[in-house]
């Protein structure tokens, strides 16, 4: 079985950094030919609404745009159910073709043979 990441990014604007860093890796992953599963966490949910990635910058870094765009044309990309709750975003809110899902989509997806889980 081919090998796959799935990797959770838990910060957004507050951890600039981190953020990008796990969209890059992502993005990088599937241009190598990876699947990958993105899931979207804590601040991150809000990139699964349209134009919020568009206002997220890092100097020296790939837009988040871009990167996004990558991730949604090739792999997958879930926000947590629960932190879509929170913050009041419903499936009709989100960018299409994301989705959301909870925990134990997420435990099984990481927990599959050949899987290997991130956090950022």
């Amino acid at each position: 079985m081919a090998r796959s990441l799935v990797i959770k990014v838990t910060a957004g604007a507050d951890a600039p950094e981190r953020c990008n860093q796990a969209f890059t890796v992502a993005a990088a992953a599937l241009a190598s030919g990876v699947p990958v599963s993105l899931w979207l966490t804590g601040e991150a949910s809000w990139f699964a609404l349209p134009g919020r990635a568009k206002e997220f910058g890092l100097p020296h870094a790939a837009p988040l745009t871009d990167l996004l765009d990558a991730v949604l044309a090739g792999g997958r990309v879930t926000v947590c159910t629960q932190c879509a709750a929170r913050r009041d975003i419903t499936v009709d809110d989100l960018i299409e073709g994301v989705r959301i899902a909870g925990a134990p989509t997420f435990v099984e997806e990481a927990v599959a043979e050949g899987a290997q889980a991130l956090v950022y």
